[in-house]
C-alpha cells in the first residue's frame, strides 16, 4: 500500500488531492489522505466581503466532506506540527502519518515583520475566523460609538487603520468604506466621525498592476473616504494608538481598531519543514521544475509555499489562485507519473493570465490576457470578470450548486446595492406576492388543456389545420396569400384557440414588420385589423424558424396516428402544468414547461398580444414560487434529503449548499 498525504485543504491542495484521486482512483494498493486542521475548505479571497458583512458567513466556508462525498479520500482533521523526511512521517495533534508521497500545501499566514505590538494588538484578515471576528469588531465599535458622548472618544471607536495597500488591504478597505455610511445610518452616527486608514510603506497600492491601474485603486479608495498613506510604515501597534514613520518623522494616532494585510510567510509546517528543505524568504521551500523539493524526490510543494522561478524569468512565481490551480495540475500528474511509470514527469510551466482587485462591490479593476498581450479592463468588466473567475473556483471545488449559492449571495440577496450591478437583481419583493400569479397561470393552462378535451384533441387529429390555418393566415397578411388561407378554412375552424394561439381565421390585417434575423427565423408582427381598429388582441406575433417548420411538416403531421399522440401530450401536459402550479408543486420544472410551450406557441402558430402574460408570469414564478403557500415547501426538503444520499449526485456535488 502506497500512502500519498496532502498537508493542507487550501486551494492548492484540494486540487491536488482530486486530480490524484481521478486518476488512481482504481488502484487499491494507493491511499490518498488530505488533512487540515479544519474540517472546511475557505475561499480566502472573499475574506473582505464577510468581515464587511457583504456576504453571509457560509458563502466563503466549504465542508471538505461534501468536496470529497463519493471519492476515495480520507479526509482528516489534525493540526500537523512536524514532519519527518527521514522516516517519512508527518507529525501531528492527533496522530501520526506515514506516507510514501507527500504534498506540501499549508499555505500561509501573516508575518509581522517584528514590528512591535502588531501581533499582539492588531487584527488580520487570513482565515474564515479572522473575518468573523473582524466583521463582529467593526459592530462592536459602531455599537459603542451609538452610545458614546465624548465626540474624542466616538472618533477613536470609529478610527480603522488597515496596513497593507496590497490586494487585501485595498479590498478590505473599499468593503469597510462601502460599509461605514449604512453602518451610520443604522446607529444614527455622524459619516464625518468615521476614520478609515489605508497605510503602506511602498510608494503606491497593489504594486503589482501597472502604474495606472494602481492610480485608479488610490483616486476610488479615497473617492470613498479613505486616506492612503503611502511611502509611510508601521513602527508600532498599541491598544488604542498605531505609531507611524514617514521619512525620519514618528508620529502617534488614537485607533479603535487596526487590521494587518502587510504580508504573509509559510505557515508554522512550511516554516519547519524550510529549516530542513532547501527554502528561501518567509519559509518558501525551493523546489525543481517538476515541484519536488531540491532534498527529497518524494515530496512536493504546491501553492503559496513553493519558491520557483521559471525557465526564462527573473522573480518567482507569485502567491496567487492561478499558481495554486496550475502547480496542483503538475504536481499531480507527476506523483501519477512516479508511482505508475506510465507517463513522462511534466516540467511547471506556469502561465498566468492576469490580477484583479476590487474595491468595494461596485468598482473593481483588472489587467488581463496572454503572458506576453496584457490589457486593462474597465471596472464593469473588471468586476465581472472576478464574479467569472470564482465561479470557475468553484465549479472546479465544489460543483454547480454552490456555483448557484455564489449568484444568490453576491446578487440575488445582496443588500444596500452592494454590487457592480447595483440592487438590481436582489430580491425585495416578498414571495407570497407571487402566489395570485402563480395559481392565476395555473388555473389558464388546466382551463386550456380541458377546453382541448371539450374540442375533441383526444379523439381526432386537428394539428394540421391548427398548424396550417396559422400559417396561412400569417402568410395571407405579410404576403398577400390568400389562396392557402381560403383553402385552409375547414381545418381553421377546427384549430381554433389553443391557449392564446393565433386564431386561424381569413381576416384583412396589416402587417406591422416582418424580417429574417440573420437567415435563422422570420420575425413577423401583425393585426388582425387596420390598426385605427386593432385592440390588444387583435396584435400577434409569430418566429418562422425553418428548423421548427420542417420538424412540424415531417414529424408531427406525418400521420393521423401522430397528430393525436402529441395532441394527448399536449392536453395532459398543460392539465398536469395547470395543476402542479395552483398547488405550487415542482414549480420550477412546471413553470420551465410552461415556458417551453409557450415558444414552441410562438414558434408554429404565434401568439397574440394578449396572452404574452403567461411568458412573463412563467418566468415570474420559476424560481421559489411554490415554496410560499404551495407543496414544494414540504416535497422539496423531503426531496432534497433523499437527493443527497444518490452516490452519482454525491460524487458530483449536484447537491450542496
Amino acid at each position: 500500500m502506497k500512502n500519498i498525504v496532502v498537508i493542507g485543504a487550501g486551494y492548492a491542495g484540494i486540487l491536488t488531492a482530486k486530480k490524484l484521486e481521478k486518476k488512481l482512483k482504481k488502484h487499491e494498493d494507493i491511499n490518498i489522505s488530505i488533512i487540515d486542521k479544519n474540517p472546511f475548505h475557505t475561499m480566502l479571497t472573499e475574506l473582505h466581503e464577510v468581515a464587511a458583512n457583504r456576504v453571509e458567513e457560509d458563502s466563503i466556508r466549504i465542508s471538505l466532506k461534501k468536496v470529497f462525498a463519493g471519492r476515495k479520500v480520507n479526509v482528516i482533521m489534525d493540526n500537523i506540527t512536524k514532519i519527518d523526511f527521514d522516516t517519512k512521517k508527518v507529525i501531528g495533534e492527533e496522530k501520526t502519518y506515514s506516507y510514501d508521497y507527500l504534498v506540501l500545501a499549508a499555505g500561509s499566514k501573516p508575518t509581522y515583520f517584528g514590528t512591535k505590538g502588531a501581533e499582539e494588538f492588531s487584527y488580520k484578515l487570513w482565515s474564515y475566523e479572522d473575518a468573523v471576528i473582524l466583521k463582529d469588531r467593526i459592530h462592536e465599535m459602531f455599537r459603542s460609538a451609538a452610545c458614546e458622548r465624548n465626540i474624542d472618544k466616538k472618533r477613536k471607536l470609529l478610527t480603522f487603520y488597515i496596513v497593507g495597500a496590497g490586494f487585501t488591504g485595498v479590498e478590505l478597505a473599499g468593503e469597510i468604506a462601502e460599509y461605514a455610511p449604512i453602518l451610520c445610518d443604522q446607529y444614527e452616527i455622524d459619516r464625518d466621525h468615521v476614520s478609515i486608514y489605508d497605510v503602506d510603506v511602498l510608494p503606491r497600492a497593489v504594486p503589482i498592476l501597472p502604474e495606472k491601474l494602481s492610480d485608479k485603486v488610490e483616486k476610488r479608495l479615497t473617492k470613498m473616504g479613505v486616506t492612503v498613506k503611502l511611502n509611510t510604515g508601521v513602527v508600532g501597534i498599541g491598544e488604542d494608538f498605531i505609531e507611524l514613520k514617514s521619512g525620519d518623522n514618528v508620529t502617534k494616532h488614537v485607533a479603535g481598531t487596526v487590521v494587518w494585510t502587510a504580508g504573509i510567510e509559510s505557515s508554522d509546517v512550511t516554516k519547519n519543514a524550510s529549516e530542513v528543505l532547501e527554502s528561501a524568504g518567509r519559509g518558501r521551500i525551493k523546489v525543481d521544475k517538476f515541484l519536488r523539493t531540491l532534498d527529497r524526490k518524494e515530496v512536493y510543494v504546491v501553492g503559496d509555499n513553493m519558491m520557483y522561478i521559471p525557465e526564462g524569468e527573473t522573480m518567482p512565481v507569485p502567491q496567487m489562485v492561478e499558481n495554486c490551480e496550475q502547480s496542483a495540475h503538475t504536481a499531480a500528474h507527476n506523483i501519477i507519473s512516479a508511482i505508475t511509470g506510465k507517463k513522462e514527469m511534466e516540467e511547471y510551466k506556469p502561465s498566468f493570465h492576469g490580477v484583479m482587485v476590487c474595491v468595494g462591490g461596485r468598482y473593481g479593476v483588472a489587467r488581463v490576457g496572454l503572458p506576453k498581450l496584457m490589457f486593462n479592463l474597465p471596472s464593469f468588466l473588471a468586476m465581472f470578470a472576478k464574479h467569472f473567475i470564482n465561479i470557475i473556483y468553484f465549479i472546479q471545488v465544489l460543483g454547480w450548486n454552490k456555483v448557484f449559492s455564489y449568484i444568490r449571495h453576491e446578487f440575488f440577496t445582496v443588500r444596500n446595492c452592494r454590487s457592480f450591478v447595483g440592487g438590481h437583481f436582489s430580491n425585495r419583493t416578498p414571495s407570497f406576492l407571487l402566489v395570485p400569479l402563480r395559481v392565476w397561470l395555473g388555473a389558464v393552462w388546466l382551463f386550456e388543456g380541458i377546453l382541448k378535451i371539450a374540442e375533441g384533441w383526444m379523439a381526432s387529429p386537428k394539428l394540421a389545420g391548427f398548424f396550417g390555418g396559422a400559417s396561412a393566415w400569417f402568410n395571407g397578411i405579410i404576403y398577400g396569400v390568400t389562396d392557402a388561407a381560403a383553402g385552409a378554412t375547414a381545418a381553421i375552424d377546427a384549430a381554433a384557440g389553443a391557449t392564446g394561439a393565433v386564431d386561424a381565421v381569413a381576416s384583412t390585417g396589416t402587417a406591422i414588420f416582418s424580417f429574417n434575423i440573420m437567415g435563422l427565423f422570420d420575425a413577423m408582427f401583425v393585426s388582425g385589423k387596420a390598426i385605427a381598429e386593432s385592440k390588444l388582441a387583435d396584435y400577434a406575433f409569430k418566429l418562422d424558424v425553418p428548423l421548427m417548420n420542417w420538424f412540424v411538416d415531417n414529424v408531427i403531421l406525418s400521420g393521423d396516428q401522430i397528430q393525436v399522440f402529441m395532441q394527448i401530450s399536449i392536453v395532459v401536459i398543460e392539465i398536469l402544468i395547470g395543476l402542479a402550479l395552483i398547488g405550487g408543486l415542482f414549480t420550477t420544472l412546471s413553470s420551465g414547461v410552461s415556458l417551453v410551450l409557450q415558444v414552441m406557441f410562438v414558434c408554429t402558430t404565434g401568439l397574440y398580444l394578449n396572452t404574452f402574460w403567461m411568458i412573463f408570469a412563467g418566468l415570474a414564478v420559476l424560481i421559489g414560487g411554490g415554496r410560499t403557500l404551495g407543496l414544494d415547501y414540504y416535497v422539496m426538503p423531503c426531496l432534497k434529503k433523499l437527493w443527497k444520499k444518490v452516490p452519482f449526485v454525491k460524487r458530483w456535488y449536484i447537491y450542496n449548499d
